[in-house]
């Protein structure tokens, strides 16, 4: 049998239990057409007064079949997950140095959240990234609740995502400990997100950035103290943190750059001692990352630029934003890519053509990059105008033609 992952967002102020909104989800869900990625959120007060009362958004996941299969619930085990989203924002974490001034330490979130509610959703790769990663994430944390000894089974609980910029390296992090948090939910009472401001870290004062290494991991340990609480911790661009000592030795950097890989590298392994804790790590530069640290990710995955199939779904989904907000008229359904690319692109249905077309010539460009094409295009070209879809596809190609192909280091 298939495992369906089922996610049940309630609003804040619901007032029935969790296996009253569990039973109710279910038959209104046997009433549906379900796909994975299938979200629900609009809820009649007709239909069901408790759905439309309590609940925010129902989403579907089963990774394990194709997107355009249809699911049977009644032959499935389900997997719910019922939360809330924490609203309050990011808190930052100060100190002070040696000269008075104020530094950011890190930035930290509650989990799940609000800010990161469908970034997950948004994340679009070319193979299943984002689910192997969540299955890898879920091991690592299961092997160190159980008390796995780390020198039989090698586990740091240190994952490593390297690419080009743009490639969604830190948002899928993100993302990541956001998705963590929800699947975790019954063995953690809480999840923080503390993302380490790496570039604040490195001081005027000759040997202050070592202290400040060591300060931040000090708060960050405080936080792991709690077993109820898993700590996610991201180290964005961790090559300006953990920059090769070699590099530095036989370079002009200063002895301060190599205390500061070195506390880094004693941090970690200090904190491998507790099982409720996850490095995430990003770098554009592998090769200027200490090879120590790089020794101890237990996974190192590249992350590249989109296909054109890709870019064609990020594009259906900004499409899909627009005409949900009214800024596209949509007067009919046009197919999506893996129906175009079984008929070898011989469809008769020339929105779907076009698309591919426009996606064709994007190939070369980050995700990050092509998000800001539908934007640029409309801005550019359509005056701030409702139009259809012929018109929208004509401006996203003259705007990946005239300003991303021709230069895409603009982005």
């Amino acid at each position: 049998m298939d495992s369906i992952d089922i996610e049940v967002i309630l609003k804040k102020h619901n007032t029935t239990s969790k296996s009253d909104i569990i039973r109710i989800c279910n038959l209104y869900l046997l009433t549906k057409t379900l796909k994975h990625g299938s979200t629900f959120t609009q809820f009649s007060n007709v239909e069901n007064s408790i759905l439309y009362d309590d609940v925010e958004k129902i989403i579907i996941n089963n990774s394990s079949q194709e997107n355009d299969c249809n699911i049977d619930l009644s032959k499935a085990i389900i997997n719910w997950y019922i939360y809330t989203l924490n609203k309050h924002g990011p808190q930052n974490d100060n100190c002070v140095d040696e000269s008075g001034e104020e530094i950011n330490l890190s930035t930290q979130w509650i989990l799940p959240c609000f800010d990161m509610n469908n970034l997950w959703e948004t994340l679009i790769y070319d193979s299943n990234i984002k689910e192997d990663l969540l299955k890898y994430a879920i091991t690592i944390m299961k092997f160190a609740d159980k008390g796995i000894d780390a020198n039989v089974i090698a586990c740091n609980r240190v994952i490593l995502l390297h690419g080009p910029p743009g490639s969604g390296k830190t948002s899928l992090c993100k993302a990541l400990s956001h998705k963590l948090s929800i699947r975790m939910q019954k063995r953690y009472k809480q999840t923080v997100l503390v993302e380490i401001n790496s570039h604040s870290l490195f001081s005027k004062w000759f040997s202050e950035s070592g202290k400040l290494v060591t300060k931040m991991f000090t708060r960050i340990k405080e936080i792991i103290e709690d077993p109820n609480i898993l700590v996610c911790m991201l180290i964005d661009e961790v090559e300006s943190l953990a920059h090769a000592r070699d590099l530095c030795i036989s370079g002009n950097e200063p002895s301060d750059s190599v205390r500061v890989v070195n506390a880094v590298l004693t941090q970690i392994d200090q904190i491998k001692g507790h099982s409720n804790v996850l490095i995430l790590a990003t770098s554009n530069m592998t090769a200027a990352i200490d090879i120590a640290f790089v020794d101890r990710a237990d996974i190192k995955q590249y992350l590249g630029l989109p296909s054109a199939t890709t870019i064609f779904h990020i594009y259906h989904s900004c499409i899909e934003e627009l005409i949900k907000a009214g800024v596209i008229q949509k007067k009919t359904e046009f197919e999506d890519c893996e129906s175009l690319k079984r008929k070898n692109c011989s469809s008769s249905d020339n929105m779907a053509k076009h698309l591919m077309d426009v996606s064709q010539a994007s190939v070369g460009l980050s995700g990050r990059a092509l998000r800001k094409i539908p934007f640029l295009a409309y801005a550019l070209f359509l005056n701030g105008n409702s139009v259809n879809l012929e018109q929208f596809f004509e401006a996203i190609n003259g705007e990946s033609y005239c300003s991303g192909i021709p230069a895409k280091n603009t982005f």
